[in-house]
């Protein structure tokens, strides 16, 4: 049995694709959501979910909250006397939703399809990964959230939609992605997001507002019980707010009890940095897309955090537009997981629907640069595969030697945006010998091939010796079986042609070989633009541009070959 499950910041969910419709399986308090909650009870066991969020601000040293944040740190979480891995404890929530979803179905969960936010990098998939197996689920695919609330959504409408927008804020984690739905494809067209910006951020927010009025508290700022306290008496202030212009912020601190008002248009100004953070993925998304905002059909609102008044006020502005809020914001993504576990499972219901998503960062190899001065500058990053470029994906890029005689190329593949490879997330090192010849005179073609799963192929090839060096990088710690390995290659296996080589491709520039040669003046200069034109998007080798401008190119030479019969 396979489920679907949302490990969100605040509260997961699991849910289950059966008898043509996915559905969220209760745990055993009947409720859809569970608290990702774990904390240390007096008798030593570890308590998970509300039981365990119960205890977060009367027992704040004995329970962990938030820690979907720390995924693939080396930061641990202490929980009395013992450290935990933030895998470790998601783990604990995912046991205990694998084994409310057994304690349903009545026979064992095996597997799962488990979302990630859009914006997790390498080493944060590892580590959800791992908190996967550690529940003792084999982890079918990492959903990216947003994919999962468009699928959700898809298959809730059943018809092609224009690029519409996923607008995902929960509880620790911010996702934006702009979609597409047609004849049964959900294709992801781009995503962005900060997965350092959720409800807990405005929570701070309000408590920063409060201590402002409560400077007798100024010499315990610093105890953990009361920022406990505060937290979760900002939590209900925040969620009094979506309903009504004014809520009171009340606690009990040592025996005495504080309490005030705050405003709507209070808060509003108070988290007025976080809305303006909210803007920059947005825009990312439009940018990576090429889809203005004018031409989205809709704004869809995701995750728990989208209830705000305040946040819905700034998707209104941002847009021009009332967003969407048919979709529950608190159940889409898990729902879209189970969707996604009844693909895996291969539901007869489904068998129409696929789903395409993209390349959360950019894949590319550290090189080095020659100033107008002579001098090498190391470890820049060259993109091999661009961020939201839609997967699986191949591209090959070539690369010359920078010294005389050189022997060897070490290749270090790199995953991230910043200009400086340090700033980014090694993946992996692969050194290819070369023969030594002046610099600039040998050089090594680099292909990258990415799957959904996240499995890299990196291919560097010499062509003036033949010599070829492979790498693989796979996104789990435990390799998949052999043959599972050499499934997934296999298919990827199919995109290693460059554009040029590619039949339809190669067709049309064989046409207007042939035009050139059977035109003079300016239709002749007309097609020799064309060619250079159709080149050069070839070298982009983005497959939907070069879609799109040989559809183009085809039009502009029927023309001309038109008028060559009038």
């Amino acid at each position: 049995m396979i489920v679907g499950i949302d490990l969100g910041t605040t509260n997961s969910a699991v849910g289950i694709w059966r008898e043509g419709k996915a559905e969220l399986i209760p745990n055993s308090l009947g409720d859809l959501l569970t608290p990702s909650a774990v904390s240390l009870g007096d008798d030593g066991a570890l308590l998970v979910g509300m039981a365990a969020r119960e205890r977060q601000s009367t027992h704040p040293k004995l329970t962990a909250t938030a820690f979907k944040r720390l995924m693939g740190s080396s930061q641990k979480v202490p929980l009395g006397k013992k450290l935990y891995a933030p895998e470790e404890l998601s783990a604990l929530v995912l046991r205990s939703l694998k084994a409310d979803a057994e304690a349903l179905l009545g026979e064992p969960v095996e597997a799962a399809v488990i979302t990630v936010p859009a914006y997790f990098n390498d080493r944060q998939r590892k580590a959800t990964r791992r908190a996967g197996e550690l529940a003792g689920l084999k982890v079918e695919r990492l959903l990216n959230e947003p994919t999962a609330a468009a699928l959700a959504h898809g298959i809730h409408e059943r018809e092609d939609k224009e690029p519409f927008l996923v607008f995902d804020l929960g509880g620790g984690t911010f996702d934006v992605s702009i979609v597409e739905i047609f004849e049964g494809i959900v294709e992801v067209r781009a995503s962005a997001g900060d997965n350092r910006l959720g409800g807990e951020d405005f929570n701070e927010a309000v408590v920063a507002l409060v201590r402002s009025r409560l400077p007798e508290l100024a010499e315990a700022a610093h105890d953990s019980l009361l920022k406990e306290v505060m937290r979760a008496a900002a939590e209900r202030t925040r969620r009094a707010l979506s309903g009504a212009d004014e809520a009171p912020f009340e606690f009990v601190w040592k025996d005495r009890h504080f309490a005030t008002s705050i405003r709507a248009a209070e808060f509003e100004e108070a988290a007025e940095p976080l809305l303006a953070r909210l803007r920059d993925p947005v825009l990312r998304s439009l940018r990576d897309s090429g889809i203005l905002a004018d031409s989205l059909s809709e704004v869809i609102l995701v995750g728990g955090s989208t209830r705000m008044p305040i946040v819905r006020r700034a998707v209104t502005r941002m847009f021009g537009r009332f967003p969407d809020t048919s979709v529950d914001p608190d159940r889409a993504v898990a729902l879209g997981a189970a969707v996604q576990a009844g693909l895996r499972a291969r539901d007869a219901a489904l068998d129409e629907v696929r789903l395409t998503d993209v390349c959360p960062f950019t894949l590319g190899i550290a090189v080095a640069e020659r100033d107008r001065h002579g001098r090498i500058h190391d470890g820049i990053f060259s993109p091999i595969i661009e961020r939201n470029t839609v997967i699986p994906a191949s591209r090959v890029h070539s690369y010359s030697t920078m010294q005389d005689n050189q022997s060897r190329v070490e290749l270090q593949v790199y995953q991230g945006e910043a200009r400086d490879v340090s700033a980014n997330v090694l993946l992996g090192r692969l050194s290819v010998p070369v023969p030594p010849r002046p610099a600039g005179q040998v050089s090594v073609d680099v292909r990258f091939s990415y799957d959904a799963s996240g499995l890299l192929e990196v291919d560097a090839t010499v062509p003036l010796t033949g010599t070829a060096r492979q790498l693989l990088i796979l996104d789990e710690e435990d390799a998949p079986s052999e043959a599972e390995i050499e499934a997934r290659r296999q298919a990827l296996a199919a995109l290693k042609v460059h554009p040029r080589d590619d039949a339809a491709n190669a067709a049309v520039l064989a046409r207007a070989a042939r035009c050139y040669e059977g035109f003079l003046g300016e239709r002749r200069e007309a097609i020799s633009q064309i060619i250079m034109a159709f080149e050069a998007v070839l070298e982009r080798q983005d497959p939907r541009e070069i879609e799109s401008v040989r559809r183009d190119v085809e039009e502009r030479l029927n023309a001309i070959e038109g008028e060559r019969y009038l």
